[in-house]
């Protein structure tokens, strides 16, 4: 049944999801970053740079595209992408990491830390250290530097020092791991550039603000299109911060259905998938409370997913209120779904998505005759696919 939307709350709760659990030297930073964050959002200068830097920097708005054909091979869809493939640096993680080292260089702090999996967050996370001339170190599992070698190139060529994590999965929980070690060490210097709605509160609220920009300009574009708001919107989640963008300008329009898409892997057994908000239970992981994929004794179960940025054991601690509350449905779709996914975009629009928004085409391969003909859908696009390249030609 649904409940209040307007979450968090002061605590940074979303209903029983959320909060902060994390070590005690992190306390006094994350009160700083929360009322550093608090402030310049009444700012109307910081909110004037912040607008700047993302239409002349990064490139917004993006474009809200209607693809016909794909629709057409979907059974009549009204399909609309909304193309943050487009932005600087191929991805949304950079409407978010702009934000972050504007309110870094705010807080005097000269290096930003971040971690990633698929490598895009760490790019726009070296792309704006570069623009603002902070250090940066960003820690990647050794596993996804072998799967995403062109984005470690590219932060390398940015200035950045990627650290290797060793440790675990060698995938983007024991990067986060890591990081977290570094700020513990290093807290007045540095500024944890975290890259999704995960983590201790102000985080998940933090950048979900940061991305909602996403769905305010999608909002305005499908009225202009359409004159009227879309019936779907559809999005991957991994920890989730391109669906939160997209789904909470929305939040309040019932009548605008949200659905999530996790990745199933190779099925929804112990080890083999990524899908969180299907098979996980209550915990805490990363500084919050939220929905992780763990065993019967708390222990952090191993995850898989073609695609790197999806390949996480939590999520972010709105959805999995969503879910909760039933304002959000979620789904979870396989590696070869999702492949196929990727093909029907590229040979239908040209468009080679990431393997991270090809979970989200993959439902809509599946469960499109679910949907009533001419229904208007907004997928969003997260990130263009030249990253996964090697990746797919391997499994095709």
């Amino acid at each position: 049944m649904m409940t209040s939307l307007r979450v968090p709350n002061r605590q940074g709760h979303f209903g029983p999801f959320g909060g902060k659990f994390v070590p005690e030297t992190l306390m006094a930073a994350l009160d700083e970053l929360e009322q550093a964050f608090a402030k310049a959002k009444r700012d109307p200068g910081f909110r004037r740079e912040l607008r700047g830097y993302l239409a002349d920097y990064a490139g917004r708005p993006t474009p809200l595209y209607q693809a016909k054909r794909l629709g057409r091979a979907l059974g009549g869809l009204r399909v609309y992408l909304k193309r943050e493939d487009l932005l600087h640096t191929g991805a949304h993680k950079i409407n978010n990491t702009i934000g972050q080292a504007l309110l870094a260089v705010r807080m005097g702090k000269r290096r930003v830390i971040a971690e990633t999996g698929a490598g895009q967050h760490g790019v726009a996370t070296a792309t704006v250290a570069a623009l603002f001339g902070l250090a940066c170190e960003v820690f990647m599992g050794e596993k996804d530097m072998r799967r995403q070698a062109l984005n470690v190139v590219r932060m390398r060529l940015l200035g950045a020092t990627v650290r290797p994590v060793s440790s675990g999965t060698k995938t983007l929980k024991d990067a986060c791991n890591e990081a977290i070690r570094d700020w513990v060490t290093n807290v007045r210097t540095t500024h944890y550039c975290l890259g999704s709605v995960v983590g201790p509160h102000p985080y998940p609220m933090m950048v979900r603000d940061f991305q909602a920009v996403i769905g305010r300009e999608a909002r305005r574009q499908i009225l202009k299109a359409e004159g009227r708001l879309p019936d779907y919107l559809v999005a991957c989640v991994g920890g989730g911060s391109n669906a939160i963008g997209l789904f909470h300008p929305f939040v309040e329009d019932r009548q605008v259905r949200f659905i999530g898409v996790e990745a199933a892997g190779r099925g929804l057994r112990p080890g083999q998938h990524a899908a969180t908000l299907a098979k996980g239970s209550v915990g805490v992981l990363h500084g919050t409370r939220s929905l992780i994929l763990q065993d019967r004794h708390g222990q952090i179960l191993d995850t898989r997913s073609i695609a790197a940025g999806l390949d996480y054991p939590g999520v972010g601690p709105e959805h999995a209120y969503y879910q909760q509350i039933g304002r959000a449905r979620y789904a979870a779709v396989s590696d070869a779904l999702a492949l196929q996914g990727c093909a029907l975009l590229a040979h239908t629009e040209g468009i080679i998505p990431a393997l991270e928004p090809a979970h989200a085409i993959g439902y809509l391969i599946r469960h499109a005759r679910r949907l009533p003909r001419r229904s208007v859908v907004i997928l969003g696009l997260s990130g263009r696919g030249d990253k996964d390249v090697d990746v797919i030609a391997r499994h095709v």
